[in-house]
């Protein structure tokens, strides 16, 4: 039975993808491994940013802050999921549930804000670029990268502040990590009202970022045109070709379940959706990154060269 008292239960049920049982281990290891190589790789490129002095450049200081957010963020979820594939339906204390739904929804705005403050940076070198070394000074970089930890952070706790004080008569969580829509479905009140302020600080939060990437994107293909030569502008593309793609990920798949309203969903939709921002983009981001970049993989050979003149000296 799935009925409980008005209150917070001792524990929820996450019930994760109805896979059948042969095919659970196969998608437990499947998970395992691209779990592993997100952390690998943008471990490693948090690693090589601070090793390399190539790479001491605002840019690529964002590009270490994001792998670094991007490690906390896909293991907010993947854990759970894990679990989800290995038990079937594995229960999960309900103050781990809400303090998940706040890392998650904090994380994910969190990186809605450095988003936004990496294309403010592509805007400045494009658009500045004699005044960019001084407006992107070390210290405007760290006060950047901390303000949007702060926004982040400070927005989470409205959406996950309501929905922890609902009183709950249910505990299967329709989800494989615990999250807006699925908890309040299983509410004892009516939620319309919290979906509407949910919808509405995580459309502010995510939409202003995006309305201001694009505002930023515009001046920067603006001043691309006016460039006077097809390699110039070519080159100006390709540094901002990567960070397009992953906003374009991220918000894009974002926007559908959130700044919908919450609970407006069909159930499962929105766990499909999720595997989209809260686990792939973290896989891909450093692939779509790294990929064709000339200084990422010199900054590579570099690095490999001293490691390597280091351990013959021992």
């Amino acid at each position: 039975m799935d009925r409980l008292n008005h209150t917070w239960p001792q524990t929820f049920v996450l019930r994760g993808f109805g896979a059948p049982g042969p095919v659970r281990p196969l998608a437990f290891l499947a998970t395992l491994g691209v779990y592993v190589l997100t952390l690998a790789s943008n471990s490693f490129i948090i690693v090589l940013v601070q090793a390399d002095a190539g790479l001491s450049t605002p840019m690529y200081f964002f590009l270490g802050v994001l792998s670094f957010l991007e490690v906390w963020y896909v293991s907010a979820t993947v854990p759970t999921l894990l679990l989800t594939w290995l038990r079937g339906r594995p229960p999960i204390p309900a103050a781990g549930c809400f303090l998940q739904l706040y890392a998650v929804h904090s994380l994910g705005m969190t990186e809605c804000s450095l988003l936004a403050v990496m294309a403010l940076d592509r805007h400045l070198a494009i658009c500045r670029p004699l005044h960019y070394p001084a407006l992107m000074s070390r210290k405007a970089q760290l006060g950047l990268a901390g303000a949007a930890w702060v926004a982040g952070f400070s927005a989470a706790l409205v959406p996950a502040g309501l929905t922890a004080a609902l009183p709950f008569c249910r505990k299967q969580v329709a989800h494989y990590f615990c999250d807006l829509a699925p908890l309040m479905r299983l509410a004892c009140v009516d939620t319309a009202w919290h979906a509407r302020v949910h919808g509405a600080v995580i459309g502010v939060a995510t939409g202003c970022n995006f309305v201001l990437i694009l505002g930023l994107y515009g001046g920067i293909l603006r001043a691309v045109l006016k460039l006077p030569s097809a390699a110039s502008r070519a080159k100006a593309f390709s540094t901002c070709a990567s960070h397009v793609t992953v906003v374009a990920l991220f918000f894009g798949s974002a926007f559908v379940v959130y700044v919908g309203l919450p609970g407006s969903q069909a159930e499962g939709t929105d766990k499909c959706i999720a595997l989209v921002y809260t686990f792939l983009t973290p896989f891909l981001n450093p692939i779509i990154y790294t990929l064709r970049n000339k200084e990422v993989r010199a900054a590579v050979k570099r690095v490999t060269i001293r490691v390597g003149t280091a351990l013959n000296q021992h």
